[in-house]
């Protein structure tokens, strides 16, 4: 998978900055298992280097990502054991990372590419930045613990209006809401990114990382709990009827476009 997720610890950087790059977009960095199990393994790698103070995580021009490989998911989903592969790895070790993230998102963030957000603890975004999450959509519910952590960055009507009704959120939108950090234009992206994950590098490691738990600390094993709650309630909607209707349907629409 390493031409589709790129492991970059820049010398430019000390190689205190990991970045991690997903470079599919024939598909619109949509993530397989595969994947996922690299990004695992540079996430948990770089959180046992000491070199390393700061993970950062970019997209390819005009997109991030557009979620999940729809068929390679389904093939592995549909097993009921989202919690236990690579997609459940990811999200737990997301919410279980020590170290800062940093995301730098252009185009589409669809699915886990809004929901990742939410772990991050600065995200840059373009203006032509769309954020959406279509889980109701697909008869399913939110995962990430986006359930969680949405209300608590957004308020209640905002997270429904992403998370339930499924309304996309522009950059601006996004930023208001307090999903990120802030916009930037699209020649400053990894620019504004990058120089932000340097900064935080430059700061005092062990201080660095007391702070952001201090900050997380409240939410980080609820945050995990609430994934293992999502995760048994979006394996048991797959196989509803109500879900399987909706997937025929997505999987019509897009063999049609």
């Amino acid at each position: 998978m390493s031409e589709r997720i790129l492991i970059e610890r820049p010398e430019a950087y000390g190689g205190a900055v990991q970045i991690i790059r997903f470079n599919r977009p024939e598909k619109m960095n949509a993530f397989t298992q595969a994947m996922y199990g690299t990004m695992v393994e540079a996430l948990h790698s770089a959180e046992a280097d000491d070199t390393v103070r700061v993970h950062v995580m970019l997209g390819t021009s005009g997109c991030f990502t557009a979620g999940n490989d729809m068929q390679d998911f389904l093939g592995y989903a549909i097993s009921g054991r989202i919690s236990e592969g690579e997609v459940g790895k990811f999200l737990t070790a997301l919410a279980s990372l020590k170290k800062p993230l940093i995301a730098g998102v252009d185009g589409l963030a669809i699915g886990v590419g809004t929901t990742l957000n939410f772990h991050c603890d600065l995200t840059f975004a373009t203006p032509r930045s769309e954020f959406r999450t279509p889980f109701v959509d697909l008869a399913l519910v939110p995962e990430a613990a986006s359930s969680l952590l949405g209300p608590m960055a957004m308020g209640h009507q905002r997270a429904f209006a992403m998370l339930a009704a499924g309304i996309g959120f522009s950059a601006e939108e996004a930023r208001d809401a307090g999903l990120i950090y802030k916009v930037v234009g699209e020649e400053e992206l990894e620019n504004e990114t990058l120089a932000a994950a340097a900064n935080i590098a430059s700061k005092p490691p062990q201080a660095m990382q007391l702070a952001r738990d201090l900050l997380r600390k409240t939410t980080r094993d609820a945050a995990i709990v609430r994934m293992n709650e999502e995760s048994a309630l979006f394996t048991e909607r797959l196989s509803s009827p109500e879900a399987r209707a909706a997937f025929e349907a997505f999987m019509a629409r897009k063999k049609k476009a």
